[in-house]
C-alpha cells in the first residue's frame, strides 16, 4: 500500500492510464481482427477498406504509448503485404 500522498496520487492516476489504455488496446486489436476476417474472405476491396480504417487506429496507438511504435508499423507493413498479395 502506498505511505505517501504522492505515491497515492500517483496510484489513481495508474489506474486512470490503465482503463483509458485498455480501450485503446480493445480497439486496436478489433481493427487488426476486422481487416484479418476481410483478408480471409479474399475480397480485395472489403480488405483494402478495412485496413484503410485500421491504420490509423493503429499508428495512433503507437503515438499514444499503447504500442511500440515499430510493433504498429510491423502490423500495419504485414497487413499491407498479405493485401497486396490478395490482388495478385
Amino acid at each position: 500500500m502506498a505511505n505517501t500522498s504522492s505515491a497515492r496520487k500517483a496510484t489513481r492516476k495508474i489506474a486512470r492510464k490503465t482503463e483509458v489504455n485498455k480501450t485503446r488496446r480493445t480497439l486496436l486489436r478489433n481493427s487488426v481482427r476486422k481487416v484479418e476476417e476481410a483478408i480471409a474472405s479474399g475480397d480485395p476491396k472489403l480488405a483494402k477498406a478495412a485496413f484503410k480504417a485500421a491504420e490509423p487506429v493503429i499508428m495512433r496507438a503507437a503515438q499514444r504509448n499503447v504500442v511500440h511504435k515499430n510493433t504498429a508499423s510491423r502490423k500495419v507493413s504485414r497487413l499491407a503485404h498479405r493485401i497486396a498479395k490478395l490482388g495478385k
